[in-house]
C-alpha cells in the first residue's frame, strides 16, 4: 500500500446533511488508498483569495480507492464558524485543496480481541472503518456512541450494520440512554469482556474513557481533539503532554505524534499547560 501523505487538488462530490452535521464527499486522486482507520485531512477553506489561512482538519470517515467518480474520501463536520460554513456550502465540482492522509492511525490487535468503540458527536466518524479492519482480523466489536441529544448522534446505523452490540447514550434522554457513554460503558466492558477500547470525540469524554478503562483494567486507546492549524507539524498549536515509554513526559504534536494516543500516557489534568516536570521546560512552568 502506498504511503506518506500527499497534497491534491480535490473536488466536491457531494455534500449532504447528517442530522446537525454535514458529510462531505471529496475527491481525492491517490490519497484514498493511504488511507487507515484514524488518519485525517486538512482542508484549505474560503477559496484561493481567502484570508483564511490556516486549514480545517477533520477524521476522515470513509475512504473508497474506487468507485464511479474514483478515489474518494469523506469527512464529517459541524458547520460552526466561517471555515466550516464555507465548506458546508460548496457544491459539486468545486475545487477543495485537501492534504492527506495525516496522522498516527489507530494500531490494531495482532491477535483476535475483543474491542469496545466510543464515539461523541460527530468525533464517532473514523470509528467505523476502524470497525471493519477489526472484523476483518476477527475480532469482536461492540460499539457505544453518545451526544447531547439525538440529531448531534452520527453513524448508529453504520454502528448497527458492524457492531455485535450498539449501545446509544443522550445528555437529554432523546434517543438511548438518558446519560453519558461512561454511565453505560462499565456494563458493556464487562457483557463483552472487553480487552480495548477505542475512543474518538470530545476530550473531556476521552479522559473519562482512559480514567475508566485504567479502572477497569482495559488498554485504550484515544484520538484527541486538539486544535490543529497546519496539520503536518510545523504550527505547534496542537501540542499536549504525553508521557513516553520512558516515564518522561513530553510536549507533543497531536498532528503528527497523534492523534491516536494510548489513554493511560496523556496528561489529562494538564492539558493546556506545560508541565513543570516536563522535559524541556521553563522555570516557572505549569502555569
Amino acid at each position: 500500500m502506498a504511503s506518506g501523505p500527499l497534497q491534491v487538488r480535490g473536488q466536491v462530490v457531494s455534500v449532504k446533511r447528517v442530522g446537525a452535521y454535514a458529510q462531505i464527499t471529496l475527491l481525492a486522486p491517490g490519497l484514498a488508498e493511504r488511507v487507515r482507520p484514524g488518519h485525517f485531512v486538512a482542508l484549505a477553506v474560503g477559496g484561493e483569495t481567502s484570508a483564511n489561512l490556516l486549514r480545517r482538519c477533520f477524521s476522515i470517515y470513509r475512504a473508497q480507492e474506487r468507485g464511479t467518480y474514483g478515489g474518494t474520501v469523506d469527512v464529517v463536520l459541524s458547520a460552526h464558524g466561517p471555515g466550516t460554513q464555507w465548506l458546508a456550502s460548496r457544491r459539486s465540482g468545486e475545487p477543495v485543496d485537501v492534504v492527506g492522509p495525516l496522522g498516527t492511525p489507530f494500531a490494531l490487535p495482532r491477535e483476535p480481541a475483543s474491542c469496545t468503540l466510543v464515539g461523541g458527536g460527530y468525533g464517532s466518524a473514523p470509528l467505523f472503518s476502524l470497525a471493519e479492519a477489526l472484523l476483518a482480523r476477527e475480532c469482536r466489536v461492540d460499539m457505544v456512541l453518545g451526544a447531547g441529544s439525538e440529531d448531534r448522534l452520527f453513524g448508529v446505523l453504520d454502528a448497527k450494520r458492524v457492531a455485535r452490540t450498539v449501545t446509544v447514550t443522550t445528555d437529554d434522554g432523546s434517543a438511548g440512554v438518558r446519560g453519558r457513554v461512561t454511565d453505560v460503558l462499565p456494563s458493556v466492558f464487562a457483557r463483552a469482556a472487553t480487552d480495548v477500547v477505542y475512543a474518538c470525540g470530545p476530550m473531556a469524554m476521552l479522559r473519562a474513557v482512559s480514567l475508566l478503562a485504567a479502572e477497569h483494567d482495559v488498554a485504550a486507546q484515544v484520538a484527541v481533539e486538539e486544535a490543529m492549524a497546519c496539520g503536518i507539524g510545523v504550527c505547534m498549536t496542537c501540542v499536549l503532554p504525553v508521557v513516553g515509554d520512558d516515564g518522561v513526559t513530553r510536549m507533543v504534536r497531536s498532528c503528527t505524534e497523534g492523534p491516536v494516543f494510548r489513554g493511560e500516557q496523556v496528561r489529562w489534568d494538564a492539558l493546556g499547560t506545560v508541565p513543570a516536570d516536563c522535559y524541556g521546560a521553563p522555570v516557572g512552568a505549569g502555569h
